[in-house]
């Protein structure tokens, strides 16, 4: 087991010894979490794993589920499905406030302790009622990303949205153009999720725009593509690539220079930390008092190190 576990497991383990030693242990408890992520998205294979291991160390039973297409109507219906199954806890993204927020606040007025991850605000989950927010303000990084791609020089780019649907997506492309000081324009593309698709319309968009000065992409499901579409054009190392989020593809690309940096917004956290919160909150009592920033921070080819070896898995 490597220091990165050995610290996790030590921290989750001191924790469930506590409740045990100082409050009488429940019996049987069950968190339900429910993202948007449709099958396809290997990248929350991290929040998976992160919230099978807290249930291990905690000794909850854990439950993940998703609309397979990622449908956020399907989505809500989850949650219901969920709420009705009388959990302990959900812990569920807020991808699109208008859609989920319903569902979410009726499993709260069911006496569901519920934690908002990955996706909406602090404000949001504040509103529908739940206990505390754990992720990234996805505005901030964006508008962070964009600061520091200025600083380099650039004044123009391509976002490659593949998750328009959910408003957080386009909040990193605005945060982004604010960042650099330009309109966003038709400078964000709804490039679908199917990769083959993906990699065609940015190639298109680059020939169409050849000025452009560089490409942000939201995750692996758009970064992989993309990497391939460089490749192909013979712009790889040559044009300004940054991305939000990590997996194995990425981080070969940062170490081959043909991306600048990968916006870690640590996934295993927003999956592990909100089951051993629930789990103290239900066996102690004991809630933190503020909302938990996950990211973003900004992973370059100089500090690769545990990352690339957990990448795709624990980060």
């Amino acid at each position: 087991m490597n220091t990165f576990f050995k610290s996790m497991a030590a921290t989750a383990v001191a924790a469930a010894a506590l409740a045990g030693a100082t409050a009488a242990q429940a019996e049987g408890e069950r968190y339900v979490l429910v993202s948007h992520a449709p099958d396809s998205d290997s990248w929350w294979n991290t929040i998976k794993n992160g919230l099978a291991l807290a249930g291990d160390q905690m000794d909850v039973e854990v439950e993940y589920r998703n609309p397979p297409t990622g449908d956020l109507a399907d989505m809500a219906r989850i949650i219901e499905q969920a709420t009705a199954s009388g959990p302990d806890g959900i812990i569920t993204t807020l991808a699109d406030y208008d859609v989920l927020s319903g569902p979410i606040r009726d499993a709260v007025a069911s006496g569901i302790d519920v934690i908002i991850i990955n996706s909406g605000t602090p404000e949001q989950a504040r509103e529908v009622g739940a206990l505390m927010y754990v992720g990234q303000p996805e505005y901030d990084a964006g508008f962070a990303a964009g600061q520091r791609a200025a600083g380099d020089g650039v004044t123009s780019f391509l976002c490659v949205n593949h998750y328009i649907a959910q408003p957080a997506s386009s909040e990193r492309c605005q945060g982004f153009a604010d960042g650099l000081g330009v309109d966003l324009g038709n400078q964000m593309i709804d490039s679908g999720q199917d990769p083959s698709e993906i990699q065609n319309r940015v190639m298109a968009y680059l020939n169409a725009n050849p000025d452009t000065d560089a490409v942000l992409t939201l995750g692996p499901t758009s970064a992989d593509p993309t990497i391939l579409a460089l490749d192909q054009m013979g712009l790889a190392g040559d044009i300004y690539f940054g991305t939000f989020d990590l997996g194995g593809d990425i981080v070969q690309a940062i170490k081959d220079g043909v991306i600048e940096w990968g916006i870690d917004q640590q996934p295993f956290l927003q999956a592990y930390l909100p089951v051993v919160v629930l789990t103290n909150y239900h066996r102690l009592g004991v809630l933190p008092g503020n909302n938990i920033n996950s990211g973003p921070g900004f992973v370059t080819a100089d500090a690769l190190g545990l990352v690339e070896q957990l990448a795709g898995e624990y980060r």
